[in-house]
């Protein structure tokens, strides 16, 4: 009773009171504030999973991050950089790039303006180590492609099938039809890995999960990453947040809070 807890559920957590099981809150490390923990667990379990489980992600590789000035794609810069000699290839809008290129992404790349392939093959003949693929569709067939011999592709998403604030029936139809396929057979040819992951599914898994959070605690507490707020928005402003996202202005997390910053609540964090 009285602890400060980060906690992890599937739905339900845009409200004042919740109600979780016990295993799924984790103690918030000291000097953490509330809006950190609350951009901590979801991304950064992701990532970490993503690269290190399945990624083995080592040094000297090379990665791709798409939408990386999002909030898996923030935390899994950071975890790349616990990492020596990782080269981050990152995919964000052109207004983006500064704060790409100061968070530690050597060749940030405007998906609107370029074919990141090619961009990536312009530096890197030979492709890339590890892709982190949350688009589906047609940029699944394009990671998988960009992977080095012993790559890994990564999948985690569908961001392709979310087309702006109406649903495009014809666009969700073109995503599915063009979804990446490929069978066992084919896999041995290619000498490359291809895997799934999905944070929500992963409810039976207590153990493993309350191991990577450990893991994060600790570099969180070594100063190696610190989750970056993009905005906070109180519940009321909850269509305002969400354009903020849906037009793709968020550099890192944007956050909901039961009611309006107070600017003293705020220096009594601080």
């Amino acid at each position: 009773v009285g602890d400060k807890v980060m906690v992890l559920a599937r739905s339900g957590l845009w409200q004042e009171v919740v109600t979780v099981p016990a295993s799924q809150t984790f103690l918030m490390p000291e000097g953490m504030s509330f809006e950190e923990a609350a951009a901590l667990l979801v991304n950064y379990i992701t990532a970490y999973m993503i690269l290190f489980d399945f990624g083995n992600l080592r040094p000297n590789q090379s990665v791709l991050i798409h939408m990386a000035a999002g909030g898996v794609g923030t935390a899994a810069i950071q975890l790349c950089k616990t990492v020596e000699n990782v080269t981050i290839f990152g995919t964000a809008s052109a207004s983006k790039h500064d704060a790409l290129k100061e968070s530690g992404v050597a060749h940030p790349i405007d998906y609107r303006t370029m074919d990141y392939a090619e961009e990536i093959r312009k530096v890197s003949p030979k492709g890339v180590d590890i892709v982190l693929d949350p688009l589906g569709g047609s940029d699944t067939s394009k990671a998988f492609n960009l992977l080095k011999p012993m790559g890994k592709l990564i999948t985690y998403g569908v961001a392709n099938l979310l087309t702006g604030q109406k649903k495009n029936l014809m666009a969700m139809a073109k995503t599915w039809w063009n979804q990446f396929s490929i069978n066992a057979l084919q896999l041995l040819h290619h000498n490359k890995a291809v895997c799934g992951y999905h944070l929500g599914y992963m409810d039976e898994e207590v153990e493993l999960v309350r191991g990577v959070v450990a893991k994060l605690v600790n570099l969180y507490s070594q100063g190696k990453i610190k989750p970056k707020i993009d905005s906070v928005w109180p519940f009321d402003q909850v269509a305002d947040a969400m354009r903020q996202m849906q037009e793709k202005k968020n550099v890192g997390k944007v956050i909901l809070v039961p009611e309006a910053p107070k600017e003293e609540s705020k220096k009594e964090e601080n």
